[in-house]
């Protein structure tokens, strides 16, 4: 059995990004997987199917050679005038500029797009004092469709709350934003 063969199995087709297909991933069906959730109806259909697969919430898609990649959470997507963004594509992105250290990339309402990005940035110590929040949004504008663009904001920082295992706390960064708001 190949293993593209294999791991299709446990992906459904969703939609196509950037001449990607991108896949829900669902894993296995049966008991064995997950019954369901004790005296809550509502949260077992929301993350079983009908046929019982499980929905992992994990976004994934793959390549040429059939090597599969996880990208994102579906939680974590931004809707940009109804275009999926994932955090993770820009964050990659900005952590290819040279004079960034850490980022994180979060949704904040907006009333044009529903949306906006919004990064937080942890710059290099190397010199990086002068990089200004317009020098950040041209340099990704070059860079990726007009959709992805960092129009909600650049937010310098010191740090960018994590988890002990290392994962970005998006959470946190949106309820500062909501704090700010009101």
């Amino acid at each position: 059995m190949n293993c593209r063969r294999l791991i299709c199995t446990f992906f459904k087709n969703i939609e196509v990004f950037e001449f990607k297909l991108m896949y829900f991933v669902y894993i296995g069906q049966g008991p064995q997987v997950m019954m369901g959730y004790l005296d809550n109806p509502k949260a077992t259909s929301d993350c079983l199917d009908d046929n019982g697969w499980l929905r992992t919430g994990d976004l994934a898609y793959y390549d040429e050679d059939g090597y599969f990649y996880i990208t994102d959470r579906l939680k974590e997507l931004i809707k940009v005038r109804g275009f999926p963004v994932a955090p993770a594509e820009l964050e990659a992105l900005l952590l290819s500029n040279e004079h960034v250290e850490d980022v994180a990339v979060i949704g904040v309402p907006n009333q044009e797009s529903g949306e906006a990005i919004q990064a937080h940035i942890v710059l290099k110590k190397n010199g990086a004092l002068n990089i200004t929040q317009r020098m950040i949004q041209g340099w990704v504008e070059k860079r990726v469709a007009p959709y992805k663009r960092i129009k909600g904001g650049v937010e310098f920082r010191s740090s960018i709350p994590k988890s002990a295992s290392g994962k970005i706390l998006r959470r946190l960064l949106r309820d500062e934003v909501d704090k700010r708001g009101k």
